[in-house]
């Protein structure tokens, strides 16, 4: 009786735990993708400068 009690414990916890992870990355996918727009197009970003000035700054 004992096992059973702590296997429905175990699988209603790995449950909600699967539900907890499954309303998280809902919430935190982007909404903006640029597959949703085609027309808009970020322009192109440079980092090359602000690294170089980070490394010669050491």
């Amino acid at each position: 009786m004992l096992i059973f009690i702590l296997a429905a414990g175990y699988l209603f916890t790995v449950y909600l735990l699967l539900a907890l992870a499954k309303r998280t990355s809902k919430k935190s996918t982007p909404r903006n993708l640029p597959a949703a727009n085609p027309g808009k197009r970020k322009p192109d970003i440079s980092v090359t400068s602000k690294v170089t000035e980070a490394v010669n700054s050491q």
